[in-house]
């Protein structure tokens, strides 16, 4: 009797082992397979609507330099897209951006600059008023677009109101801007290079203003990610005894706070907030055949890899992204004895 009591209690702790979340595996990064393009690749952006509506962008190598490519992912399988505008001609994709029902993206071909437009209907493309010599940026919300970037001119910043592009002014002492997001129409973010250093501009809506956000000294910012509960985050990275160091500077309603997480001299420019509330972003792996990714929860920092690539030499997340209860970053991979080409893994899912 008291031997088959211990085989029952044993059966009992095996099952409460199973179901009980405390002994829940954690779910870990998975590849997934990508259509690949002519080496060496490039991978500009990636971005999600939910979890089964994600784009990245990118360019691979042809005869006459490099050629958009771009990719869906339908929550199962990543596919190419081929029949946008320009899709078979030199050139680069940006930014994705999401207005609406529509999905936005910049690029850049033959020197000039247009947004493409994907709808129910199709693609289509807005032309930009301008040539510019360089486009720094670009970010589109329901009601406003922005281009940055410079001409012979200088410094421009073009703003399409959903009907028609006029040129905004920024502040005196503005030097050059780095990149630009927006909230809403009214709600816009840039971060500049000034006659004082790194600043953080911010539009209202009329103006462009100084956000007097309290940088760290002789920083750069690499992103801001703004949220819809009004939390802003900055990530960026400071020179402190000749080595670069990352910095996150919070906004979380009442003022800024500025903290140094264990991110070494790696770029936040990738960052993410995740399905879990911590923010993610892929760091420089200390393994040549897997990617690396950091996790900022608070003050604590931790780090996990993606899964073992097969005599790769060279795996490099370059961009992440939510799509809904998942995390997906989208990348190249060197593979030994070839070049970079592209590669998506996934975190739980």
């Amino acid at each position: 009797m008291n031997g088959l009591r211990t085989v029952l209690v044993c059966l009992v702790l095996l099952c409460v082992a199973v179901v009980s979340p405390a002994a829940a595996v954690t779910p870990g990064w998975s590849a997934l397979p990508v259509p690949a393009a002519a080496p060496p690749v490039s991978v500009s952006h990636l971005a999600a609507r939910g979890p089964d509506d994600a784009w990245a962008t990118g360019a691979e190598q042809s005869a006459d330099g490099p050629r958009p490519v771009l990719y869906r992912w339908n929550g199962a399988t990543w596919s190419r897209e081929t029949a946008f505008p320009g899709a078979g001609e030199p050139g680069r994709l940006g930014k994705v951006r999401f207005v609406g029902d529509e999905t936005w993206i910049f690029h850049a071909r033959g020197g000039e600059g247009e947004i493409l437009r994907r709808s129910a209907a199709g693609w289509s493309a807005l032309p930009l008023p301008r040539t510019l010599w360089t486009y720094q940026d670009f970010t589109a919300v329901p009601g406003a677009a922005w281009v940055i970037g410079e001409d012979d001119t200088g410094l421009k910043v073009l703003h399409h109101d959903g009907s028609r592009w006029t040129e905004q002014i920024t502040p005196d002492g503005v030097l050059y801007l780095m990149g630009i997001t927006a909230r809403t129409a009214t709600d816009a973010w840039a971060w500049a290079d000034t006659n004082t250093g790194t600043s953080v501009l911010r539009w209202n809506g009329t103006a462009w203003r100084d956000a007097n956000v309290p940088l760290p000294p002789d920083s750069i910012v690499h992103t801001i990610l703004l949220e819809p509960s009004g939390r802003v985050t900055i990530g960026g990275s400071r020179y402190v005894d000749g080595a670069a160091r990352a910095y996150l500077t919070t906004w979380s309603g009442h003022g800024w706070h500025t903290t140094h997480p264990a991110l070494g001299d790696a770029s936040t420019e990738a960052m993410v907030r995740g399905p879990d509330g911590a923010l993610w972003l892929p760091v420089r792996s200390d393994r040549a055949f897997q990617s690396k990714y950091a996790r900022v929860q608070g003050a604590r920092t931790t780090f996990s890899y993606g899964p073992e690539r097969t005599h790769a030499i060279d795996v490099r997340p370059r961009a992440l992204t939510r799509a809904g209860a998942t995390v997906l970053s989208f990348g190249t991979v060197e593979i030994y004895g070839s070049k970079p080409n592209l590669m998506s893994e996934r975190l739980g899912g």
